[in-house]
């Protein structure tokens, strides 16, 4: 358990942490599973209590839970952590089961019934999806029944090599509007370099970029696949969209949930970003880009204004209105992404041209500056 500084901004943080009503706690693959015997029940036993204790407490806790391919590892007897698409899915398959029974078992020792609600990436990136994962969740809330989310490992292609649930565990704090996001792993905080090979300097409190550099972070170990780069990335999402996050030690559970005084605490940007406008920036699939001049570069990603026709330059890839897309610079940077109003094959008629000399039908904003955010 690493000792954490008591200066005002830590102090601020950590008590919002402290004192957050709705919380989303993240628990990675090596908090529950071992190579030799895969899942390991003592741990989630552990876990379930704290969990527990803070919900007794007067908070709503959803649970992100790693572990289903690592909780499949054993039974299906296989030597390491399976590199291929398809022994994934199969592992997730078998450990899934296991992990739901046993996250079951554990809080009905409490009287609590567990619901699981698995997503993918993609159930972020489309709005239905969205919406109806937000209800589900909301209503396992109101009938104080504990939500266990994973990652749907069986049928995920791409996301299942995205990192350990971490990304996943910062979309759904912003889903169900929690008030803290607690990440719990085989960490006790972050530190500037990786303690196991040398020196490494523990971060207390990350209130900005500037508390990040000279950070190194790595990738993760043979359970899990974010390591410390995912847990960050995630960490830095969650406090963009408004939620402070406490990154700590699984072994520190009690400690965490209890009154955050160990890990590291990340601290929240002031003001939340709109559920469209976070949904824009970190949720939704890019279905293609639009190459700017530098005057709508100026324009879109630092006056905040919208984007017009008479700065557009080119247009990659086949989209409609109402899809998000990237804004790109003339270097080829990505400054912005926003909902396009037209298609695709429009816009490509309607490049460099002034607003006077567009169609009546065909003068509103490219994209308006309301479902503009710069990344």
């Amino acid at each position: 358990m690493t000792q954490v500084d008591s200066d005002k901004g830590a102090v601020t943080t950590r008590q919002s942490i402290r004192t957050a009503r709705s919380v989303v706690v993240k628990i990675g693959s090596s908090a529950l599973t071992s190579l030799e015997g895969g899942l390991d029940t003592g741990r989630l036993d552990k876990l379930a209590e704290a969990i527990e204790a803070r919900m007794r407490a007067g908070s709503d806790v959803v649970v992100v839970s790693s572990g289903a391919i690592g909780a499949g590892i054993a039974p299906l007897g296989l030597a390491a952590r399976p590199r291929d698409l398809v022994t994934k899915q199969a592992a997730a398959s078998v450990g899934q089961l296991a992990l739901a029974h046993a996250w079951g078992t554990s809080f009905a020792r409490f009287d609590r019934v567990v619901g699981q609600v698995l997503l993918t990436a993609g159930d972020f990136a489309r709005r239905e999806h969205h919406r109806n994962a937000q209800r589900t969740l909301d209503r396992l809330r109101a009938l104080h029944a504990v939500a266990v989310v994973n990652e749907n490992d069986t049928i995920a292609t791409e996301e299942i090599r995205f990192g350990d649930n971490d990304r996943l565990a910062a979309l759904v704090a912003h889903l169900v509007g929690a008030d803290a996001l607690v990440l719990l792993s085989d960490v006790d905080g972050l530190y500037d370099g990786d303690p196991r090979k040398g020196a490494a300097t523990f971060i207390p409190e990350v209130r900005s970029s500037a508390d990040l550099d000279g950070v190194i972070a790595g990738s993760g170990g043979a359970l899990g696949t974010g390591g410390m780069a995912s847990k960050l990335s995630a960490a830095r999402l969650a406090a963009d969209a408004g939620v402070p996050v406490l990154l700590a030690a699984a072994s520190d559970a009690a400690l965490a949930l209890r009154d955050a005084s160990v890990g590291t605490a990340f601290a929240a940007r002031p003001v939340r970003l709109s559920a469209r406008k976070f949904w824009v920036r970190h949720a939704a699939d890019s279905r293609g880009a639009i190459h700017l001049d530098a005057g709508a570069v100026r324009a879109v990603a630092h006056s905040r204004r919208s984007l017009l026709a008479a700065g557009i330059t080119g247009v990659r890839g086949r989209f409609y209105g109402g899809d998000v897309v990237d804004l790109l610079a003339p270097d080829g940077r990505t400054v912005a992404r926003g909902v396009v109003e037209y298609d695709s094959t429009e816009l490509q008629a309607m490049a460099g041209h002034s607003t006077s000399e567009l169609p009546e039908g065909m003068q509103r904003p490219v994209i308006h500056a309301d479902d503009l955010v710069k990344v």
